[in-house]
């Protein structure tokens, strides 16, 4: 199941799933560019890129022959999956997601890591506002459970090669074999 044929790998899932983690290893084992789209999205102050900065910033990410890209954003969705090569989307419970969030949340916010353009989540932003990220996962995972394997099954989308996790340790192995597969060849 590790060797795939992947130059252009975008890595889909429902926030807190470990898109960025997945994607940041796998690229630092092939070599390739990381991008991540939250940072392309969000500007100082949280503020948004607008859909049109958002796209540009892609299209210039995008322009290599090999590079990993994790995020959801429908807006450039289109794009990134047309230049893809490969699929790889991290269909968690909603329990493991929700626990791998707060988990990650409690971090960020307590170690005041900076994420994006000197960004920082905060408590009061985490629990209890409209743009609460445990929230925004709880509204989006039903969503992206029913709306992935639609998208997938796209004509437009039949030149991807999908690979689908349903647990973090599924995961984590496919990425030992990919990188074991990389060091035999090195």
């Amino acid at each position: 199941m590790a060797a795939f044929t992947g130059k252009r790998i975008a890595v889909v899932g429902t926030s807190g799933s470990g898109k960025t983690t997945l994607a940041r290893h796998l690229a630092a084992i092939l070599g390739f560019p990381h991008i991540e789209i939250d940072a392309l999205h969000w500007g100082p102050n949280w503020t948004e890129a607008s859909p049109e900065q958002l796209q540009k910033r892609v299209a210039q990410a995008l322009v290599g022959d090999s590079w990993v890209i994790d995020g959801n954003y429908s807006r450039v969705r289109p794009y990134i999956w047309a230049r893809a090569t490969t699929l790889i989307w991290l269909d968690y419970s909603l329990p493991v997601i929700m626990a791998r969030l707060v988990k990650r949340t409690f971090r960020r916010v307590f170690s005041r890591e900076e994420l994006w353009s000197g960004n920082r989540e905060s408590l009061k932003t985490t629990f209890f506002t409209k743009d609460s990220i445990l929230w925004w996962a709880l509204t989006t995972y039903k969503r992206r459970r029913r709306d992935y394997p639609v998208l997938i099954a796209q004509p437009e989308n039949s030149h991807l090669e999908v690979i689908h996790f349903q647990s973090p340790r599924a995961a984590d192995s496919w990425l030992a074999q990919v990188e074991a597969l990389k060091l035999a060849k090195t």
